[in-house]
């Protein structure tokens, strides 16, 4: 299969790339710049310069493919306007691919979190959050799950809060950084909230399953821990950098405080019985012992 790849250069866009080419399977990639387009050429695929705003370019490479993997994100959360930016144009960007999509019965798997279900982990068969500060995004995949009943196979791969490689990666990832930047290893609130956390080769691996059989309008949960405490989170990095570990306001972390002061836990037991995907590599506190000093 030729498979269009939004955000392939990316920690968990990387990673679905290789998958990808390991499974026989062919990549057009887009790429916002020449670095992006080099990485892109040295991985085996090919590039398709544009970015997610180039709506034009994101259908041609449609056009050009069996099947389409959107990744791509702006991951700017420095304000709740970037954020919200970055959520409008996510949105506008798959809605492109999945009209263009239409009629054609080829997949289009696409990427959202994990939802909070109070009390328990939510599951595959839990609605998505339309509120609260990423909530766009949540309108965006279920219009693109919709789709299926125009004639595209689109599925939705949800990922916990935490995609984490060689100790880098996600809400653990931005947890170190501002330890780093702040000197305290911090967490919100007492830290008993626990974020589900799994490894991107075990994502990608995931994204290639539901791009391969999947069934329309089908949702899947990349979750293979299914809840770890943010203090322990916050332990391990402390740790690793020699830094203390304390609460910290909740408005230390943005736009994105009440997100992570949340306890969310998920299970993807449903993901791994139907689709027969065993993650196998390390867990995100074992992984986390990879931070460099």
């Amino acid at each position: 299969m030729r498979v269009f790849v939004t955000g392939g250069t990316g920690l968990i866009g990387s990673t679905v790339v290789a998958e990808l080419l390991r499974h026989g399977h062919s990549v057009l990639a887009l790429a916002r710049s020449d670095a992006s387009a080099a990485a892109v050429e040295a991985a085996g695929a090919q590039p398709l310069k544009g970015g997610l705003a180039d709506l034009d370019v994101l259908r041609s490479g449609v056009a050009a493919s069996d099947g389409v993997v959107h990744l791509a994100f702006s991951n700017d959360f420095s304000s709740p306007e970037a954020l919200a930016r970055g959520v409008e144009e996510e949105s506008a960007a798959l809605a492109a691919l999945g009209d263009a999509l239409i009629g054609s019965d080829r997949p289009l798997v696409t990427v959202s979190g994990t939802p909070l279900t109070p009390g328990r982990p939510s599951t595959e068969a839990d609605p998505l959050p339309t509120d609260g500060p990423v909530g766009g995004r949540s309108v965006a995949v279920m219009r693109a799950l919709d789709l299926a009943a125009q004639g595209v196979r689109s599925a939705a791969v949800r990922l916990p809060r935490t995609v984490h490689n060689e100790g880098t990666g996600g809400f653990a990832g931005l947890l170190t950084n501002i330890a780093r930047q702040s000197g305290v290893s911090g967490y919100p609130g007492d830290g008993t909230q626990r974020w589900p956390a799994v490894h991107a080769l075990d994502a990608a691996v995931l994204f290639r399953l539901v791009l391969e059989k999947a069934p329309a309008g089908s949702s899947w949960h990349a979750v293979a821990d299914e809840g770890d405490a943010v203090r322990d989170i916050a332990t391990v990095i402390g740790r690793r950098l020699g830094l203390p570990v304390e609460s910290v306001p909740t408005e230390t972390y943005g736009p994105l405080g009440t997100i992570f002061e949340a306890d969310q836990p998920s299970s993807g037991a449903h993901t791994r019985q139907a689709l027969g995907w065993e993650p196998r590599h390390p867990a995100l506190l074992a992984d986390l012992e990879n931070i460099q000093p």
